[in-house]
C-alpha cells in the first residue's frame, strides 16, 4: 500500500504498456492518467528488442474499478499495442538508486560494509561524502535507504521501477522417442 498526500492508502498497480516508438507518445499516455486523477508514483520508458517499440513501465497509486477504465482508454490509444497489469507476484520488478552520503572518516567503513551487503558499489568517493549504485527490488532500496539515513542522505535519484512478467516454471514435456527396429 501507498500512502498518499491525504493520508488515505491506495494500492499500486504495475502497468506493463508496450507502445509504439514514437515522439509524443509518452506526453498523451501521461496526460491520460493527469486527466483521470491518477498519481504515477514511477514511470520507465526504453525501447524493446525491437526499435520499432517502447515500453513503459507505469506504477499508478489507483483503486482497482476506475483503473480498468484508464487501461481501457489506454487501448484506444493508437500507439499501444499491448497493455498488461503485472501484480507483485507474477514480475520480475528492479530499480536503480543513486545516493549521495555524508562519510565523515570515522563512518567509512559502515557505509562500506552496507554497501557490500546490500551488493551495491561505490561510485564516487569525496572528503566528505561517498555516492553509492544499488539496483533490486524497490523494497531492497528501501531498506538500503532507511539503514543510510542515520549518516545524513545529502542526494538520492531512483530511476523508477521496470517490470516484466515472470517466466513460467512448467517442465516441457517429453515425448518418447521411438528407435528402429534394428
Amino acid at each position: 500500500m501507498a500512502m498518499n498526500a491525504d493520508g488515505t492508502t491506495g494500492q499500486l498497480h504495475i502497468l506493463s504498456v508496450l507502445v509504439e516508438n514514437k515522439f509524443g507518445v509518452l506526453t498523451r499516455v501521461a496526460g491520460l492518467f493527469a486527466r483521470r486523477g491518477f498519481n504515477i508514483v514511477s514511470l520507465a520508458v526504453s525501447p524493446t528488442e525491437d526499435e520499432r517499440y517502447s515500453r513503459m513501465t507505469i506504477v499508478v497509486d489507483a483503486d482497482s474499478a476506475p483503473l480498468e477504465q484508464v487501461t481501457k482508454q489506454l487501448n484506444k490509444l493508437i500507439p499501444v499495442i499491448k497493455i498488461v497489469e503485472l501484480s507483485t507476484e507474477q514480475a520480475v520488478e528492479r530499480e536503480l538508486m543513486l545516493v549521495t552520503v555524508k562519510a565523515a572518516a570515522e563512518a567509512r567503513s559502515q557505509i562500506t560494509e552496507l554497501a557490500a551487503i546490500f551488493e551495491a558499489r561505490i561510485e564516487d568517493v569525496g572528503y566528505e561524502s561517498i555516492t553509492i549504485m544499488v539496483a533490486g527490488r524497490p523494497d531492497k532500496l528501501d531498506a538500503m535507504t532507511d539503514l543510510l539515513a542515520p549518516f545524513g542522505i545529502l542526494e538520492l535519484q531512483r530511476t523508477g521501477r521496470i517490470a516484466l512478467p515472470k517466466l513460467t516454471r512448467r517442465p516441457a514435456r517429453l515425448r518418447s522417442v521411438k528407435t528402429p527396429a534394428g
